[in-house]
């Protein structure tokens, strides 16, 4: 059974693979010339999808012709080139295009998941006993599109990543409104996140310290419904990666898909092609 069904699957292996280098089906440098082929890229990616999918160790979804090796090497090449990121890009562009972006409305917050082995982008979790934790930071349009992420220690406060979360966000979208409101909870209730919301000419609706969250929910639900469909993919629950690029490149894998699959979602009731999946389950 697929890791991901093929209305999501082909059109990011589509578009992933235009992102990949041309290379030689054997080694040019081999000093004989006849060194053993090199393993596909998309046997490697459908072996990189079954990882972020279940989280599930290399070792465990290793087959004969793909070895835990070859996604571990192939892995941190494709996190070398960033090419998670311009997937994610690429999945914004459509996004905006078919169905628009709200950008007036920008929500950002964080989540602490699992980092059991450690590694670049671990830290002391404060929610799980001082066990190693990975907090990330996302930043959602109006509708709960992620637009950028941020990766850190579990240890490391909401308010300092505000800024680098906001200037991903910017990165990946290419252009921000000149008016937009960023909501956010009280986690950011400090003078340095507003004095960096005025300096980006955005204003904020931060929730107030001492006053019950339910009362405050505004509009900054919806990144929390997005770190629930991020949570979705075993990899980024308990994240076993301890390369710093190697986890940025699966938060935006799943950023991507995430994105895809709300575009499909919102593309069924305005939109007609061959292939439309019937189903709303889109895992």
């Amino acid at each position: 059974m697929p890791a991901l069904p093929s209305c999501l699957l082909e059109p990011v292996w589509d578009q992933f693979r235009a992102l990949l280098p041309d290379r030689d089906e054997f080694d040019p440098n081999h000093p004989l010339g006849c060194h053993r082929r090199r393993i596909p890229d998309r046997v490697v990616f459908e072996h990189v999808v079954q990882a972020l999918v279940h989280g599930s160790g290399y070792e465990r979804i290793s087959s004969p012709g793909c070895s835990d090796r070859t996604i571990r090497r192939r892995v941190k090449l494709w996190a070398q080139m960033g090419i998670s990121q311009a997937l994610h890009r690429i999945a914004l562009e459509a996004y905006d295009r078919m169905i628009g972006l709200d950008l007036d409305e920008i929500s950002v917050d964080g989540c602490i998941t699992k980092a059991p082995c450690g590694g670049e982008k671990a830290g002391r979790s404060p929610v799980d006993r001082g066990k190693q934790g990975l907090k990330r930071s996302v930043a959602s349009d109006a509708c709960g599109v992620p637009l950028g992420i941020v990766s850190d220690g579990a240890n490391r406060h909401d308010s300092p990543l505000l800024g680098p979360t906001l200037a991903a966000a910017k990165e990946q979208t290419g252009a921000m409104p000149e008016a937009v409101n960023v909501n956010l909870d009280r986690g950011y209730d400090s003078i340095k996140s507003r004095a960096l919301i005025s300096e980006l000419g955005f204003s904020a609706e931060i929730a107030r310290k001492g006053v019950p969250a339910p009362i405050q929910a505004g509009k900054r639900w919806v990144v929390e419904r997005t770190h629930s469909w991020m949570n979705d993919y075993g990899k980024l629950r308990r994240c076993t990666e301890r390369s710093g690029e190697v986890v940025d490149f699966y938060l935006y894998l799943a950023a991507a898909l995430v994105t895809l699959r709300m575009l499909i979602r919102r593309s069924t009731s305005r939109y007609r092609w061959d292939g439309r999946p019937n189903t709303r389950r889109l895992k």
